[in-house]
């Protein structure tokens, strides 16, 4: 019975769809990416204005929030692990698996490397008005600093090719193989499945 009742929780995986958690976790990082890439877009085409102002100025904030977010992610997909859908079997599937596995490793040492760089800075850190850590004198630490000028940015951008693959690949699954893998993380749960 108690089996039966896990395996209809809407809040959690089945082998059928993801659950609440793991969508709402999904969609709502997806929105805060979108809202980072955003930014930083505006910064390029437009420069120092007061848009890019207000959209850049949340960029630490945001960053430090997906960063949580990703750990709590992980830490779900992983209690979630035995429960949700699994890839296809064979080539294709170890690629899915890879491209996953790829995104998440990006997820978590872009935000790392950002937040690495602002306590290396010595400036006190407070997203949306948190104390964070406080500043400290003598200037910046150049171990901390260096790797994110160096990478955080590329590593950015190529997280954001990475995710318009993994869009790409659910346009080629629903428009050409016809299969119901959006419908997973995003669609309707049919009446036959709940």
């Amino acid at each position: 019975m108690k089996e039966a009742r896990l395996a209809t929780n809407p809040w959690l995986d089945s082998p059928q769809r993801y659950g609440l958690v793991s969508r709402a976790l999904h969609w709502g990082m997806a929105a805060l990416f979108a809202w980072q890439f955003a930014g930083m877009a505006v910064k390029l085409i437009l420069g120092r204005a007061p848009l890019t102002a207000f959209m850049v100025g949340t960029h630490g904030g945001v960053g430090t929030l997906l960063l949580l977010l990703v750990l709590l992610r992980g830490a779900w997909g992983l209690s979630q692990a035995r429960r949700r859908p699994g890839h296809a079997a064979g080539l294709l599937g170890r690629l899915a698996t890879a491209g996953h596995l790829l995104i998440y490793a990006l997820m978590l040492v872009v935000p790392s490397l950002a937040l690495l760089r602002a306590y290396g800075s010595g400036r006190p850190f407070s997203p949306f008005g948190i104390p964070l850590f406080p500043g400290f004198g003598g200037g910046a630490i150049d171990w901390m600093v260096a790797p994110a000028r160096a990478a955080h940015g590329l590593l950015a951008w190529t997280l954001l090719a990475v995710v318009a693959g993994h869009v790409v690949m659910v346009v080629v699954h629903r428009r050409i193989w016809r299969d119901d893998v959006l419908q997973r993380m995003a669609g309707r749960i049919p009446a036959t499945s709940r």
